[in-house]
């Protein structure tokens, strides 16, 4: 999730689905018409960590004739906790233990049947050409988006950003294998990702299905460029959560000539890669639960076996702590390494779409970033997806009328993207 507060766990007044089980840990006494402004909220434990005096994003405006009131958000919470209980995924339904690595398929789409199928060996595959695969790859580019689960019309908005994505992935030189990392998806938005021609194409996959999320809601899910090849696949599903959180690891062999000679035959001179999609636990409050979260994939971003490890999502980085999280487990931020600043415009991630009311009481926040350990250095950061909206004018207006917001975006957060050098 993304807010600052209940911001990402709470919408306007119709909900596109039961609300995620992170909800049922609040109650509607968080949410009063008398709200406390955002620097002195209860629940940012009376700390600002959001640019004092800032209370709307630069370049941004209010509708206030259709700005979503906190009774109507009130609704929506009181709504959504009664649908959560029922969403949530039996213990029995789960295969794995938490904290430990849970082994998992991943997915290549199979041309002649027209299908996807388990894979193997991704770098086998008949849809990764002669050019292809004698390109020598030298760079990574990974791209990390949370596409709102909770705002209605799911399949256009996740087409839309898929398109967006495809645009990007484009422009970028042949040299360059890409990673896609998506949190907040529900179940259409899988098939909407193995329906794109561009991902079947271009990608290995590690979802069709949500059985391998803990909640029964949303999840997170990882693109691999089908140039790399992959090795071990899981997650680690994290035992201190209140919200079936968890991080997604993939081992990449970096650069592919090292891994697997022409005839296909494994070499072992490669270097491990390993990438973790993560959605850390939102909200504060007592214990915190991102610490221990951060501290378990730190632990397998430095397993000896691997040579360098990233580490992107939706962080929910909104108290004092979170600032020095990555710091305290040996992590680098990329956006910092490179100059950025905090409590920035330039550096916001959330709140520039939000609902008007929302961003009016809380700002705008650095919610979603990048990682990195070991033999990998970010050569450049940047933003993207702001003003993406769907295709279709009438599901525009629709999302605009629904939350009041100035466009018919496709989610609430910017995407981040790096350009990743093994050293």
């Amino acid at each position: 999730m993304r807010v600052p507060v209940l911001l990402s766990t709470i919408r306007p007044a119709l909900l596109r689905q039961p609300s995620p089980s992170h909800l049922s840990c609040l109650t509607t006494s968080h949410l009063t018409h008398n709200a406390t402004p955002r620097n002195t909220h209860p629940l940012f434990k009376k700390q600002s960590f959001l640019h004092p005096g800032t209370t709307f994003c630069r370049g941004t405006s209010f509708h206030h004739s259709t700005r979503m009131s906190l009774s109507a958000i009130k609704q929506a919470l009181d709504a959504a906790i009664q649908q959560v209980e029922a969403a949530r995924k039996p213990a029995s339904a789960q295969a794995w233990e938490p904290d430990k690595p849970h082994e998992q398929a991943f997915y290549a789409f199979d041309d002649k049947a027209q299908t996807w199928r388990v894979a193997e060996s991704n770098t086998s595959s008949e849809t990764v050409t002669a050019t292809d695969a004698n390109t020598q790859i030298t760079k990574l580019a990974l791209f990390s988006w949370n596409i709102d689960f909770m705002l209605p019309h799911a399949s256009p908005r996740m087409r839309a950003a898929l398109s967006e994505l495809q645009t990007r992935i484009a422009g970028l030189p042949p040299t360059t294998a890409v990673v896609v990392f998506l949190q907040e998806c529900v179940s259409s938005d899988l098939e909407d990702i193995g329906a794109a021609p561009w991902v079947r194409k271009g990608f290995v996959r590690t979802d069709l299905d949500s059985k391998n999320w803990a909640s029964g809601l949303y999840g997170t899910t990882t693109l691999v460029d089908r140039r790399l090849k992959v090795g071990r696949v899981f997650r680690a599903h994290f035992e201190k959560t209140r919200m079936e959180r968890d991080a997604l690891f993939v081992d990449v062999c970096f650069p592919p000539a090292r891994c697997e000679d022409m005839e296909g035959r494994e070499r072992k001179d490669g270097k491990i890669i390993r990438l973790c999609n993560t959605h850390l636990e939102s909200l504060a409050q007592d214990p915190p639960y991102r610490p221990p979260q951060v501290a378990l994939a730190a632990k397998f971003m430095k397993e000896e076996s691997v040579h360098g490890a990233l580490l992107a999502g939706d962080l929910n980085a909104i108290q004092p702590f979170d600032r020095t999280l990555h710091t305290a487990h040996g992590l680098s931020d990329a956006y910092l390494s490179l100059g950025g600043v905090e409590d920035s415009d330039e550096g916001y991630t959330w709140g520039q779409q939000a609902a008007p009311e929302l961003r009016r009481l809380y700002g705008c926040s650095r919610m979603d970033k990048v990682w990195f350990c070991g033999g990998v250095t970010v050569d450049k950061f940047a933003r993207f997806g702001a003003d993406v909206e769907v295709a279709e004018e009438d599901v525009r207006k629709e999302i605009v009328n629904w939350g009041g917001f100035e466009k018919g975006w496709v989610t609430d957060h910017l995407g981040v993207w790096a350009e990743v050098r093994v050293v």
